[in-house]
């Protein structure tokens, strides 16, 4: 079952024939496949990529979740349009597909399996894509949140966060150091769709390339504590010293660039 809604990076000009054309190449290796120009972002359009393949093979084993569009804009300029779509197409795009499953699943007694696309700036943010980062993020939330809701259900949910040469990668000012293509990701989604991935459940996997990468689960570093409530003054004095903190991972790689110009060094990419 493949949708897809817009063959532009805004999300305009809405079509199916994107569809169609892999809907082709699956036919010509071999395989089945039907095309659907669905707008996820909508309940409905959600809904409807997943009875279509009930409607069609009367079953239905896992979904991937890729919609996404940019609107790239510094946080204090950015419209409150650009914010909602954004989040509109990558996280509730993500929720109304993945409600429809999880509502099929749990209600046929089948297994199954929930595949979302994230981006590492979910952890690492963005400096022009609050929006996207915003949305980036709750993806991965949700999807922890659907892995322990499902588990009971054996329906499992996990994400990607793939490094890819797309239309959409190509207009990112930022210098990428690790740079792959779609089709490097493809086994990886295919993977975590089939039963060899039966116990894999709540993860976040980087791919690009060759290079497969699983992300720590994310958890408390460091903490102290007082002997009753907390006063800011307390606080100022201990927290320095007591909990230890890191920098976001895009500051110190800016100050290893700075470092290395005031040396006469070429800075690492």
């Amino acid at each position: 079952m493949v949708a897809d809604y817009g063959v532009e990076m805004d999300g305009s000009a809405p079509t199916s024939d994107i569809a169609d054309s892999v809907v082709a190449e699956i036919k010509a290796a071999g395989g089945e496949a039907i095309s659907l120009g669905s707008d996820v972002s909508t309940m409905e359009g959600g809904a409807a990529v997943v009875d279509a393949g009930i409607d069609e093979w009367g079953y239905f084993d896992g979904v991937v979740c890729v919609a996404g569009i940019l609107r790239e804009r510094m946080l204090f300029n950015m419209t409150e349009e650009e914010w909602d779509d954004v989040l509109r197409v990558h996280l509730k795009g993500t929720f109304t597909v993945y409600r429809a499953a999880a509502a099929y699943f749990r209600k046929a007694e089948r297994p199954g399996s929930l595949v979302a696309f994230t981006s590492g700036v979910w952890a690492l943010g963005a400096v022009g894509q609050p929006n996207y980062a915003a949305a980036k993020g709750g993806i991965v939330s949700f999807s922890y949140s659907a892995a322990l809701a499902m588990a009971r259900y054996n329906v499992r949910a996990n994400v990607i966060a793939p490094v890819a040469r797309t239309r959409m990668s190509a207009n990112v000012p930022a210098e990428i150091e690790e740079m792959g293509d779609p089709e490097d990701v493809a086994p990886m989604a295919v993977y975590l769709l089939s039963d060899e991935a039966q116990n894999v459940t709540g993860q976040v996997y980087t791919v690009v390339g060759n290079k497969i990468a699983v992300w720590t689960q994310p958890k408390e570093a460091r903490a102290m504590y007082a002997d009753g409530r907390w006063k800011p003054e307390e606080i100022a004095k201990r927290l320095p010293s007591s909990i230890k903190t890191e920098p976001l991972p895009f500051f110190a790689m800016v100050d290893g660039r700075r470092a290395a110009a005031a040396a006469g060094e070429r800075p690492n990419a």
